[in-house]
């Protein structure tokens, strides 16, 4: 897939983040938003599976450790052909395979069920570790935000991808500077995240726009030493696409209302 038929494929994941945000009238479209570079680029350029075997044992792994970027999962997962789309009208409500995070056991296409921040990247550290005892050639990719990495754990499971030499494991961190409270800064601050990743062991590729979905790409394809976990440290743009939503922490976890879709969905237009 090139440049432009990736950018292509964002699009339309943003335009359903806008959706199934709405039709619900609850979720997370901020954080999924800044993040559909990133899991898009993933699932379309790098990872081996198959939606007509989703549990294929031999497929690669994909782990959203924010699990409330759900949307922009179930959207991807769409546009792949692991779910119908039709079922994003039933997004968030009782009963539907699309909760608020996403269930392992109930959507084809999803390894790990996630919703508790700071877990994801223990379970994808797991996931690789494993691989790497069975002698497979599974990769595995998680998506991490930046609030979550404020938690302990994430830091205990950095330090396990970088002990157990898990080359075949890269993080993504979506770092777009702001949780559900504020900024990161305000918040604790994350200080020098890059220096910190390369201390912690992992060949780190920082991006400056981590929307730009031929960084994204390059970032993904770049080769890195043996025995060393990758981290691609994105900066982002929460709300990214949407001029109302952009860098507005008040969109964390706030849905748009029909006049505000109708808006959202006009400037996502080719």
């Amino acid at each position: 897939m090139n440049t432009a038929e990736l950018t292509k494929v964002c699009r339309q994941v943003r335009r359903d983040i806008i959706n199934m945000t709405a039709n619900a009238g609850s979720g997370h479209p901020g954080g999924s938003l800044s993040a559909v570079e990133l899991m898009t680029g993933t699932f379309f350029t790098q990872m081996r599976v198959d939606p007509k075997n989703p549990k294929n044992p031999d497929r690669d792994r994909f782990v959203l450790s924010k699990g409330h970027a759900a949307p922009c999962y179930y959207a991807v997962l769409a546009e792949m052909g692991f779910i119908d789309r039709s079922e994003f009208k039933n997004f968030r409500q009782l009963h539907s395979i699309l909760q608020g995070h996403p269930d392992a056991k109930k959507v084809p296409g999803v390894d790990a069920s996630t919703g508790s921040l700071g877990q994801g990247c223990s379970i994808a550290v797991g996931m690789a570790l494993g691989a790497k005892h069975l002698k497979k050639d599974t990769k595995v990719y998680v998506l991490v935000g930046d609030g979550e990495c404020q938690e302990g754990q994430i830091w205990e499971s950095f330090m396990a991808a970088a002990n157990f030499k898990l080359d075949n494991l890269t993080v993504m961190i979506d770092n777009n500077g702001l949780q559900i409270d504020g900024t990161n800064d305000e918040v604790m601050s994350l200080g020098d995240l890059c220096a910190k990743m390369k201390a912690f062991g992992f060949e780190v590729i920082e991006l400056s726009d981590g929307n730009d979905a031929a960084a994204v790409m390059a970032a993904l394809n770049a080769k890195t030493p043996a025995g060393k976990p990758k981290c691609i440290l994105a900066h982002t743009v929460k709300g990214k696409g949407v001029s109302f939503m952009e860098n507005q922490v008040g969109w964390h976890g706030k849905a748009p209302n029909e006049e505000q879709r109708q808006q959202a969905l006009k400037e996502l237009e080719d």
